[in-house]
């Protein structure tokens, strides 16, 4: 199929409407079949759950074109699978895997011409997501919801390379102990979005957040999970009950002891233990991995080893790998790669 003619090279990390999106309904207490749709817009009753009170959930993955040109998504069954938890964690009917993983397939395959050429450093990103749809004025579930996904051409999150960041510790909490941090639904960013504003106007680049209930450990940023890398190259993650479970951050883990043969330790971290640390990263979707210069806590800084130019030597080789295993240039573990076409 030929490509659409967009400069790939040049693409930032936004929006570009594609041709086709996927949308299926659920009332009467089913899923109906499901279609492409060319149609955008979404109208919605003013008093519609997800506006009264933000019952959705949603999730983010990418396509690829390989290196041996076939197109892939990158373990798109743990988006399915984190999908249905967020969605029961709100009372939201569960959408099932296999139709997840089908209209994924479906979505891109109908939007192949948007999917970047290998070596442009551009990916095709797809956001799958659910709301409440029916008239909802007291407190409660809805009756009736809608399941979509759309797609966008993206450039690399870091145009030029990914340069280290300086993050401060946040005063405000990302989650309750016991709330939905640990799920992906739209109420979460909402909470975060003031406190990102605020890290952007006095200069840094994102927050830390620390654990809610005693503020002395750390738990990770608006979105995205913590990776540390000690000075005798252990990789450390934080453990807790109220943060995200990354797909990046899971995979990296594994990439760290099975390509790497480094020891991992996935454990409550102690904030007091960063400034030990040689590396630190933010994972996610979106650049895989941010690398973190500096954290800065009410004034004091604690400045990384890895330094403020460049990634640190363990958190590269973290990065490579992975991208390479996503890009087809190294040999992936197996059902980590889902061929399209």
């Amino acid at each position: 199929m030929e490509k659409k003619n967009i400069d790939w090279s040049n693409l930032g990390f936004g929006y570009v409407q594609t041709d086709y999106r996927y949308v299926s309904n659920f009332t009467g207490g089913a899923w109906d079949e499901g279609v492409l749709t060319q149609d955008a817009n979404i109208v919605l009753n003013e008093c519609a759950g997800v506006l009264q009170y933000a019952q959705t959930v949603f999730e983010g993955l990418k396509a690829y074109t390989t290196e041996d040109g076939h197109i892939v998504t990158f373990r798109p069954d743990l988006n399915a699978e984190r999908m249905m938890d967020s969605a029961a964690r709100l009372e939201m009917p569960v959408f099932p895997k296999e139709r997840f993983l089908d209209a994924v397939n479906q979505v891109v395959a109908a939007n192949e011409a948007y999917v970047p050429p290998y070596g442009s450093g551009a990916t095709l990103y797809l956001r799958p997501y659910m709301f409440g749809m029916n008239s909802v004025i007291g407190v409660k579930p809805a009756d009736d919801y809608q399941f979509r996904i759309f797609c966008t051409p993206v450039g690399p999150y870091f145009k030029g390379g990914a340069k280290p960041l300086t993050i401060r510790v946040s005063d405000f909490d990302r989650a309750a102990p016991n709330g939905t941090g640990h799920i992906k639904a739209g109420l979460n960013y909402a909470m975060s979005l003031h406190a990102i504003v605020s890290a952007h106007q006095e200069g840094y680049d994102e927050n830390m957040y620390l654990d809610p209930k005693t503020r002395t450990k750390v738990e990770e940023t608006g979105g995205a999970n913590f990776l540390f890398v000690t000075r005798d190259n252990k990789v450390v993650t934080p453990k807790s009950g109220s943060i995200l479970p990354s797909i990046t951050r899971r995979s990296l883990v594994q990439v760290a002891q099975e390509y790497l043969g480094l020891e991992v330790e996935e454990r409550e971290v102690l904030f007091e233990e960063v400034q030990d640390f040689a590396e630190c990263g933010l994972c996610g979707t979106a650049a895989v991995i941010s690398p973190v210069g500096k954290i800065v806590d009410h004034g004091r800084e604690i400045c990384m080893p890895s330094g403020m130019t460049e990634m640190g030597p363990i958190t590269r080789k973290l990065y490579d790998t992975l991208t390479g295993i996503q890009m087809g240039r190294i040999q992936a573990p197996e059902g980590w790669i889902h061929v399209i076409k």
